[in-house]
């Protein structure tokens, strides 16, 4: 199978960014350390609002090499947190604001990427088809119907029948169908927003790895230093890796697969005409997505946590998640038959102990970050450089006042607590749904599970 992401494969032929080739000025108004979706979208509103202002992004590999260039593509209204677990810190009105900011920002996205012309992207808005596979799943779907209709989420039920007529999967009760959500290529979205930031004058430095971030100034592991104004951290799972900030977030691994292109008449059996990105109601969660090039890509959870927070490149790889992968794919679409798989591939994505996303900026030190989306950033991270973009210019808006902004979630536990807890978690998930494969029934265990993750 290919090395490395299939998002990657447009991009295989570029140069490997060459740290010591990058001319760094000594000082700046904005340094930001991180080149995916967080650092990017805040890098294009400074600029946009502000072009003379000097923006530095500074990326240890190259733009969109961490989970901004490997996830599953869906641009969703979701977030980590339920909506339930949000009122209960931050009260009704708060967070019915703060989720219709969500289902608006897929579209504001979208007209980025129209406005900006990045086609490749391939933004299509076809909404999020979630499969009830059994009575544990439906009775999961119809609580989030409810809790759809009871915070203007747009979720509907959809009847075996009428789930059919969008995608044709095995043993399928019926689907909830929710419309704030888009398919996207991830790394030809990572690249156009890098080109539309230094078409306004921004400056990426790639191949320039950071060493310590801190107020007024960032310094790199080469020995250089840069001055600045404002410092922006926006290195989600990568997070782990800096000074004094080992506990804040655990970077926990996400895999996904894809099959070759399939034909016009395989597809005409599977369906998903509209793009619709897809799911189901299983507690170890699976996403898909068809492609721009009519491919299935495909991912799901069931990696272990790596003790320490650590972080490593033969941890992308795991050739028993990939097998189990491959195998559920073709158990919820049996019609793939003898499809072969042509790419695997992983990476770490950010957990706060709370479950809870957060934006952040000090206006004493001027340091600003934001992260910890769970997986659930690509569009969550345009919405923090919006707000970290108006937090920066020190300007109070709709969005500077949503009701994560400062939220600072709990450090995780020491080790051997902390390897200990998330992987008894991700081992839970996993006993969840085999118990409910064997009794039809929600799974005593799914109850623990959701009050852990806050869903």
């Amino acid at each position: 199978m290919g090395s490395g992401p299939l998002w990657w494969q447009p991009y295989a032929a570029a140069a490997q960014p060459d740290s010591a080739a990058v001319a760094l000025d000594r000082s700046v108004d904005v340094a930001i350390v991180g080149g995916g979706y967080t650092g990017l979208w805040t890098a294009y509103y400074l600029l946009r609002e502000r072009p003379d202002l000097s923006v530095l992004v500074l990326e240890a590999e190259h733009v969109g090499f961490g989970a901004s260039g490997r996830n599953g593509g869906w641009v969703s209204a979701l977030f980590p947190l339920g909506a339930d677990s949000l009122a209960a810190k931050h009260g009704r009105e708060a967070t019915a604001r703060f989720l219709a900011e969500l289902r608006h920002t897929v579209d504001e996205v979208g007209d980025i990427v129209a406005a900006e012309g990045i086609a490749e992207a391939g933004f299509v808005k076809g909404g999020v088809l979630s499969l009830a596979r059994g009575p544990a799943h439906v009775a999961r779907a119809q609580t989030e119907v409810e809790a759809g209709e009871v915070w203007g989420e747009g979720t509907v039920w959809l009847s075996a029948a009428q789930t059919r007529e969008r995608m044709v999967a095995s043993d399928v009760d019926g689907a909830t169908w929710n419309p704030h959500c888009a398919r996207v290529q991830p790394r030809a979205l990572v690249e156009g927003l890098a080109w539309a930031v230094r078409a306004r004058g921004g400056v990426i430095g790639e191949g320039c790895r950071v060493r310590d971030a801190r107020s007024g100034s960032v310094e790199l592991a080469d020995g250089r230093a840069v001055r600045a104004r404002h410092v922006i951290r926006a290195t989600e799972a990568y997070t782990a890796g800096l000074p004094r900030l080992r506990r804040r977030i655990v970077p926990v691994y996400s895999l996904m697969v894809a099959t070759e292109p399939l034909s016009e008449s395989l597809w005409a059996t599977i369906g998903l005409d509209r793009r619709e990105v897809f799911t189901d109601f299983r507690h170890l969660r699976i996403y898909g997505q068809r492609t721009v090039d009519d491919r299935i890509a495909f991912g799901g959870r069931g990696a272990p946590y790596h003790f320490g927070s650590t972080v490593r490149a033969e941890f992308d790889l795991d050739e028993r998640v990939f097998a189990l992968l491959k195998a559920t794919l073709r158990e919820v679409l049996p019609q793939l038959g003898d499809v072969r798989f042509t790419h695997a591939w992983g990476g770490p994505l950010g957990i706060p102990r709370d479950w809870h996303a957060s934006v952040g900026y000090d206006p004493h030190a001027r340091v600003g970050r934001a992260g910890g989306y769970v997986g659930d950033g690509v569009a969550v991270t345009n919405l923090a450089g919006r707000t970290l973009a108006d937090l920066v210019l020190g300007r109070q808006t709709a969005v500077t006042r949503l009701p994560w902004v400062g939220h600072r979630s709990p450090t995780w536990e020491p080790e051997p607590l902390r390897w200990l807890g998330v992987n008894a978690g991700l081992r839970l998930a996993a006993i969840a749904d085999a118990e409910e494969r064997l009794t039809g029934r929600p799974a005593r265990s799914g109850r623990l599970l959701a009050a852990l993750t806050g869903h």
